[in-house]
């Protein structure tokens, strides 16, 4: 998986292309939040748009993400879900936890 994070008012946009599988992306994902957090940005958009595919251990990481955000006072939101990566995040009722845009402008708002 290649990511590449960018800033706009505040908030750190990571576009992210590829597969968050296990040993790979999972990883990758993890350690770029990580990145993010220790540099105290807490407000972070996770733009999935080229995210084709996403195994357990990838919706585990994702979930990992989430709370390591909330309990260092940020807030993490995803953009451009595919409908495949939806659909697993709602069968896994997971979909419900997480704001979630379909617009990058809305999404960057939403932090205000």
């Amino acid at each position: 998986m290649q990511v590449v994070v960018r800033q706009i008012n505040g908030v750190s946009i990571v576009d992210m292309e590829g597969k968050i599988t296990i040993g790979d992306g999972d990883v990758k994902l993890r350690e770029t939040i990580d990145s993010l957090l220790e540099l105290k940005h807490k407000k972070i958009l996770l733009n999935m748009e080229r995210i084709g595919y996403m195994d357990s251990s990838g919706v585990g990481q994702l979930m990992n993400c989430f709370s390591t955000t909330q309990e260092a006072g940020g807030q993490l939101k995803l953009l451009n879900l595919s409908s495949k990566i939806q659909d697993v995040l709602q069968i896994t009722r997971l979909l419900a936890l997480f704001d979630y845009y379909t617009e990058e402008e809305q999404a960057i708002h939403s932090f205000e």
